[in-house]
């Protein structure tokens, strides 16, 4: 290098012989080589930091201007020593100076070197380690900053890729789930509609085999019944009072008869019942018939649900107490109906016997009567009597409980000097069958019976008619058997109570009971001339009767039974019972 060559020059020259005038020249060398190994440093410094253009120029400026003022300063500092020198020359001689210059020289000269190296070391040092540490930090620098860019880069690029990583995996899954969820729907729609189709034809097919099993043991069940019927009727002793023995009926449509006919079957008497849409056919048959049989026959033919076939049964009044002194409580008096009921015009039918139309009670009174009852037989008027004036009794000593209803009097009732007034199965179905045609609302029969299957057939066609029929529950007694036509669901039945609400005690008890009604001791108008006092179920129906009668003409659109019954007087245990039924007729309520 320059400064080490420079320096070694300068070794050389001071350790060779110096005299007092070479002094100058020396120490002039010795500055001079001072200042350039602090110039080296300096340039290499500013070279090494790399300043701008400007920063060099005024850098130079500034290093010449104190290049100068050194120069000064070395050329004033020269002019002193020189001066010195030779003082001290003169005063201590020339060699001895010489000597001590020379000591003095090296060892300033020593240690101003060895100070000038140290500096130049440390501040190449300093620089070069400022050099190599700007190197280092700006390698750090931009090794950091490098690293920083990679990871926000990479983790930017991972979140990227993460994200739509995720999006593909969410993506994915979505649609790996909808075809999961939809192949799922779809397999358990269809299982679900398989099972629903396969519930569904089983519970078909069993439905359709269990309605047409339970068709055919219903028709085998009836038919089992009815046998059963039958042969505990063929065992026991039948009551011949209660039958008309050696005849027997048959009750279809007229269509069914011409089926019958060509079978082979010839009826000798047969009625047309328009009301009813029906035939009725009585035959006459010898003692040793069978009715069970003749009922299959017609059956095998028809079919059990075209027609009716039974025996014609006996009806009677029931036992009735009847007193004649003439007492007895008036009709309007027993319970109170509201005032509009007198001045109605209701039309009444009523099945019982003929009524006495010229009593004084009656002969005002809107009564058109006929009677079903056979050629030359003697008729009774007593109890059709008796029960048209309690409806309709218009007389001025008695007056019933609506005076100027229409009363249409079916008379049903024979006398039988063996059995006394009896009416039978083809007198009531005719009966029926004229009401009907006649147009009125409400039906009232005072009568009781057996069951019989055209009767029963002949009461529902009245009822789809929208004809209300009321019926006495029976003067039978609390055990005796439920009475009919009360005991058809059909029919309202009536039961009788006095005037302290007791019940009659001749009157049958039964779940078929439903409403009750004043019929103990009533006064009514007696046929012949003249008032009794009379008990019985039959006498209590003609209030119910009236009471339906009026609320279907002043409420056509509700159900007059039924409000009825939610007005009665509960007289016996909480709610229906089997001995007032409902309670106690309350008109006036309704």
């Amino acid at each position: 290098m320059i400064t080490s060559n420079m320096l070694k020059s300068k070794q050389i020259a001071l350790f060779g012989p110096v005299s007092v005038r070479d002094l100058p020249a020396i120490l002039g060398g010795v500055l001079l080589s001072l200042s350039l190994v602090l110039a080296v440093p300096a340039a290499n410094a500013q070279l090494v930091l790399g300043a701008s253009l400007d920063d060099v120029a005024e850098q130079a400026a500034e290093d010449a201007a104190e290049e100068q003022a050194e120069e000064n300063i070395e050329q004033q500092a020269q002019d002193q020593i020189q001066d010195q020198i030779e003082e001290r020359v003169l005063v201590f001689g020339a060699e001895a100076i010489e000597v001590t210059v020379e000591d003095q020289v090296d060892d300033g000269l020593q240690e101003a070197i060895e100070d000038e190296v140290e500096q130049g070391i440390t501040d190449d040092l300093e620089i070069t380690l400022e050099g190599d540490i700007e190197d280092e930090i700006e390698q750090d620098v931009e090794e950091t900053i490098e690293g920083l860019v990679e990871e926000s880069v990479e983790d930017s690029v991972e979140e990227r890729i993460e994200d739509n990583v995720a999006e593909s995996i969410s993506e994915d899954v979505e649609q790996s789930l909808e075809v999961a969820v939809e192949e799922e729907l779809a397999a358990s729609v269809e299982a679900s509609v398989e099972a629903s189709v396969e519930e569904s034809v089983e519970a078909s097919a069993e439905a359709g085999v269990e309605s047409a099993v339970e068709v055919q043991v219903a028709a085998a069940i009836e038919d089992r019944i009815e046998e059963g019927i039958d042969d505990i009727l063929e065992r026991i002793e039948i009551d011949e009072d209660r039958i008309h023995k050696d005849h027997w009926l048959v009750m279809a449509a007229p269509e069914v008869f011409e089926e019958l006919a060509d079978e082979g079957y010839l009826f000798e008497t047969v009625t047309e019942l328009p009301g009813l849409g029906l035939r009725l056919a009585e035959v006459a048959a010898p003692s040793s018939f069978d009715i069970t049989s003749v009922r299959q026959g017609v059956i095998d033919i028809v079919g059990s649900d075209r027609a009716e076939v039974d025996l014609n049964h006996i009806y009677t009044a029931g036992e009735e107490l009847v007193e004649q002194s003439g007492d007895g409580m008036m009709p309007r008096n027993a319970i109170e109906f509201p005032a509009d009921t007198e001045l109605m015009s209701l039309r009444i039918g009523m099945i019982d016997s003929q009524v006495d139309v010229s009593h004084p009670a009656l002969q005002n009174a809107r009564i058109e009567s006929r009677a079903f009852t056979s050629s030359g037989a003697k008729i009774p008027e007593f109890h059709g009597t008796a029960i048209a004036s309690i409806i309709a009794g218009n007389g001025a000593d008695y007056v019933g409980i609506a005076p100027n209803a229409e009363v249409y009097a079916a008379g049903v009732f024979e006398h039988d000097a063996d059995r006394g007034d009896i009416a039978s199965t083809v007198s009531l179905v005719r009966a029926l069958d004229w009401l009907i045609s006649s147009g009125v609302d409400v039906i009232n029969i005072s009568l009781a019976g057996p069951p019989n299957r055209l009767l029963e057939s002949a009461l529902q066609k009245a009822s789809e008619s929208n004809v209300t029929i009321l019926a006495a529950a029976g003067n039978g007694g609390p055990v005796a058997e439920p009475m009919y036509p009360a005991a058809y669901a059909s029919v309202v039945a009536v039961t009788a109570v006095d005037s302290k609400g007791q019940i009659f005690r001749l009157a049958n008890r039964g779940d078929y009971l439903d409403i009750a009604a004043p019929g103990v001791a009533l006064r009514h108008a007696k046929s012949g001339g003249g008032y009794a006092s009379s008990s019985g179920t039959s006498f209590a129906v003609p209030f119910a009767a009236m009471a339906v009668a009026r609320l279907r003409q002043l409420q056509p659109g509700d159900n007059a039974l039924e409000l009825l019954c939610r007005t009665a007087e509960d007289l016996g245990p909480p709610g229906r019972d089997s001995i007032y039924g409902f309670g106690l007729l309350r008109p006036a309520s309704s």
